[in-house]
């Protein structure tokens, strides 16, 4: 049996399998997947994966942004659970688990013999600490994930009792993500260059500005994956990535940064076109704390200065999906916001004008990636039509553009795909955040969401989907589509990209 079900669609998701999967109270897990590393067939080949935003290093405990789990999570690091194609929660280094009556105690019962890549044992100790670490050490923003835990006991070596300070709808699936990646004690010293963890994968190499190298762990405790080693080659240049699949530099393009030039690889038996969905809103993101942006009547006259239609067929070939909010049709409480803020320049300028601000300056901040480039212009061109003055800048990525936008918020507007799983709550709830919105009425409903049945949830997140539409907070451009080209002998590879890893543990050549 496979690690990860790879090949279903997940047109929708219902409520209760995605996120409270083994959460009633009493109930167990589904069985844990299979181990003894003899079931999959393995070989000494090679894979070279493309993408493009390179890991600015490769510790996401201090460092965000989607490249480092992109890279690492389920192919170096694993956690007690995982998420699947079908958005379900299965087991990871847990096999099973059990939750309380009051819903705020979490008994897990773990993998006997999984070991570390430098060979130390896992036990209950080291979730422990893992899990200690993600309120104590980590500096990311999605660390605030873990605050519900007040107390983790390691009840024997195959047995962790986590107490929670409420119940909460959030806090399995948060475990699915980064926060919840298992470390070893003696194994953090240096996680920036040196990962240490349980999965099918160690790093091997990383050749700055180029490649990451991971090496199969033949220690591993659970199934092996096919391919001996697998490198994940970075590219900033869209048409250099496309060439470099042509002229078999590289097996897979893990993500399509030219959707016109899909049409060079359809209908050629050499290659395989993957289209599928992912949890990546692009977002023209706001200042919501200073600046023109601060007002709502301008921020309002963005949204309206905006042709999603044209803009969806100019810069990404009409590849995606309009949502209009913050939150995919994978997630249970979808709304199409799209018609909230219709195209209507006449209005733009109306509000423009109410604000006091008829040709205010925005300042347009994108880091040097293929979407926000080519996206970029589209949007600049579209708000001057309203009398807008857009400065584009185009700040190097990772390093200039989080330090510049992310960290020091100085921006009007930016552009960028927030791919992070339910991520509602981490880019809008948090004041400090770069958005710097957290408005306390968002943030009530986000605790109301957390707290309440599966019912008052979704209808809660509903609520604050609404209110951030409402208040014209951010705009969302469009929903990356999930696009893959391969050669056509590669399986395995996934339809949809609805978690923070880029899995190549399934992989191999038919």
């Amino acid at each position: 049996m496979s690690r990860q079900i790879r090949n279903s669609a997940v047109a929708a998701i219902a409520v209760a399998p995605l996120l409270l999967a083994a959460c009633s109270a009493g109930s167990t897990s589904s069985p844990s997947k299979s181990t003894g590393g003899e079931t999959t067939k393995t070989t000494n080949e090679k894979l070279t994966v493309g993408l493009v935003a390179e890991p600015a290093n490769l510790d996401f405990t201090t460092t965000d942004g989607a490249a480092i789990p992109q890279a690492l999570l389920y192919n170096v690091y694993e956690g007690l659970v995982q998420v699947n194609q079908d958005g379900e929660i299965e087991p990871g280094l847990a096999t099973s688990w059990e939750v309380s009556e009051d819903g705020k105690t979490y008994t897990f019962t773990l993998e006997d013999g999984a070991t570390f890549s430098n060979g130390e044992a896992f036990t209950a100790e080291d979730a422990v600490f893992s899990i200690e670490r993600v309120k104590k050490d980590w500096t990311v923003s999605l660390k605030g994930a873990m605050d519900v835990v007040t107390s983790v006991e390691a009840v024997s070596p195959t047995e962790l009792k986590v107490t929670l300070s409420k119940p909460s709808n959030d806090w399995l699936y948060r475990m699915t993500t980064r926060i919840g990646a298992m470390f070893d004690k003696s194994g953090v010293a240096d996680l920036a260059n040196d990962p240490v963890g349980t999965g099918p994968y160690d790093v091997e190499k990383w050749t700055r500005g180029d490649s990451l190298t991971l090496t199969r762990n033949e220690e591993y405790w659970g199934e092996k994956p096919y391919f001996q080693s697998v490198t994940m080659k970075y590219f900033k240049d869209a048409t250099a990535l496309n060439n470099a699949l042509l002229s078999g530099t590289i097996d897979v393009i893990g993500t399509v940064q030219s959707p016109e030039s899909l049409a060079q690889f359809e209908g050629n038996d050499t290659y395989q076109v993957i289209e599928g969905t992912t949890n990546g809103e692009v977002v023209l993101s706001f200042n919501n704390e200073s600046g023109p942006l601060k007002d709502k009547k301008v921020r309002q006259a963005v949204r309206h200065a905006i042709d999603h239609k044209a803009l969806l067929d100019t810069c990404w070939a009409g590849r995606g999906e309009l949502i209009g909010s913050m939150t995919p049709p994978t997630d249970p409480w979808f709304q199409d916001f799209t018609g909230d803020y219709p195209y209507d320049v006449t209005k733009a300028k109306a509000l423009l004008k109410e604000s006091g601000q008829a040709n205010p300056t925005l300042r347009l901040r994108i880091p040097t990636l293929p979407y926000a480039v080519s996206c970029g212009t589209v949007v600049k061109s579209q708000l001057e039509q309203a009398g807008f003055t857009v400065k584009l800048d185009q700040l190097e990525f990772p390093a200039a553009w989080l330090q510049t936008v992310f960290t020091d918020a100085d921006y009007d507007m930016s552009i960028v795909a927030h791919v992070e799983p339910r991520d509602m709550g981490a880019v809008f709830g948090d004041p400090k955040y770069y958005t710097r919105y957290g408005k306390k009425d968002f943030r009530d409903l986000l605790a109301a969401a957390d707290s309440g049945t599966e019912e008052e949830q979704v209808a809660t997140m509903k609520e604050a989907a609404a209110m951030l539409s409402e208040d014209a907070a951010a705009d969302w451009l469009f929903l990356l589509p999930n696009l893959i080209v391969a050669d056509s002998d590669i399986t395995g590879l996934p339809e949809n990209a609805i978690t923070e890893s880029f899995d190549v543990t399934d992989l191999s050549r038919s």
